[in-house]
């Protein structure tokens, strides 16, 4: 069983890799205050975990009610994630956040950036989703294992909130200038692993 654990932690730990996910968090919330950006790190954390406890309890049927597969997760996910990447790379995302003239609008994006694309598909991503299913298949009909799985799930998306917290500090570091640059890398770097998501979808239905 500590075998299991072990395993577990590692897996997704790797999967979600909460340090690589700082550097974009701070790209999408560049201009939002500080309440806006907890907001976002909290709603974001906790829908990522609901999709994997979801998918930990019953992953394969949920697949199969919906009649999704994980490649053509894969290439939705990766088409969808180019758009956000055009935004980081052109500053559109910052300009747009200018406009923004009302609460209501900013509550709105608020939720949508904290949904996607944070939760989905960088956090509970195809990747994180396959491991959690794989995991859940391994722990069979064994409590001790399902429940250590659910509490890992626990640990890894609360590791990752911390990330979030603590970007705050590093986009002080940066400063604007240095923050905006950073925006635009890694934009590029977005976009590549958008290409990687919709590659690997396509292989998975050509293999």
């Amino acid at each position: 069983m500590s075998d299991f654990f072990q395993t577990a932690f590692v897996t997704l730990l790797v999967t979600l890799d909460p340090p690589g996910l700082a550097p974009i968090f701070i790209a999408l919330t560049l201009g939002m205050t500080k309440d806006e950006k907890h907001e976002v790190a909290i709603r974001a954390s906790i829908i990522a975990f609901t999709i994997l406890l979801v998918f930990a309890l019953g992953g394969t049927a949920v697949m199969g009610m919906l009649g999704i597969s994980l490649p053509a997760f894969r290439i939705a996910g990766g088409l969808l994630l180019f758009y956000t990447a055009f935004q980081m790379i052109f500053a559109e995302r910052g300009q747009r956040k200018k406009e923004l003239a009302t609460d209501a609008v900013t509550i709105d994006h608020v939720d949508n950036l904290a949904a996607f694309p944070l939760a989905i598909p960088l956090m509970s991503g195809p990747g994180s989703i396959t491991a959690v299913i794989l995991l859940a298949e391994r722990a069979g009909s064994n409590w001790a294992e399902q429940g250590g799985l659910i509490s890992i799930i626990g640990v890894v998306v609360m590791l990752c909130y911390i990330v979030f917290r603590l970007s705050e500090r590093v986009a002080r570091l940066f400063g604007t200038t240095g923050t905006l640059v950073l925006g635009r890398m890694l934009g590029v770097i977005l976009a590549a692993l958008a290409a990687q998501f919709v590659i690997d979808g396509v292989r998975a239905v050509n293999g």
